[in-house]
């Protein structure tokens, strides 16, 4: 009986992801052409998100004035630029050409222990708050879209050589995945 166990339990460790991904892949495929129905042809809608993105993204690197004149309007509206900026600020340091979480560090989180978080510079120093010794790290959490931002003395972060995609990719599995 613990052999059949044995099985059942080996057997969902492998289906469990592969179905999980393709489960999350259709639902994600069947969104897209249900926002874009179009007489039920079945990847349609994913095709026509496609080329809307492509298509925006070459009009926005050609055409700069109207995006930061989009940019200035959302920005002036109440509680609308508090959301709008929010969201831009994660894809651009997610995703931007300036991207933020390209510096990954490992921060003794208390003095006089061997304990230690895995984090992301996002601004060297604080001097805009008169703290040149300090260093703004952003730690993500695992299994979650959030994280925290600690201010910590710069001779607590010691500098990681890792791939940035690594080292998210390992705090966010909790440490499941290699780095």
């Amino acid at each position: 009986m613990k052999k059949i166990i044995g099985y059942f339990l080996r057997g969902l460790l492998i289906l469990a992801p592969v179905t999980l991904t393709i489960y999350l892949l259709l639902a994600v495929f069947r969104w897209l052409d249900g926002a874009f129905d179009l007489n039920g042809i079945p990847g349609l809608g994913l095709g026509l998100m496609v080329v809307l993105l492509t298509l925006v993204g070459y009009i926005g690197s050609h055409v700069r004035p109207f995006i930061v004149l989009g940019e200035r309007i959302l920005n002036r509206l109440p509680v609308v630029n508090i959301i709008y900026s929010s969201i831009k600020d994660v894809f651009d340091a997610l995703l931007g050409e300036e991207a933020k979480f390209n510096c990954p560090v490992l921060v003794k989180v208390f003095a006089g222990t061997e304990c230690y978080k895995l984090g992301f510079v996002t601004q060297e120093t604080m001097d805009m708050i008169h703290r040149d010794d300090l260093t703004a790290v952003y730690f993500p959490d695992s299994y979650n879209f959030s994280g925290e931002l600690l201010l910590v003395p710069k001779e607590s972060v010691i500098r990681l050589d890792l791939p940035s995609s690594q080292v998210m990719k390992f705090v966010v599995s909790g440490g499941v995945a290699r780095l």
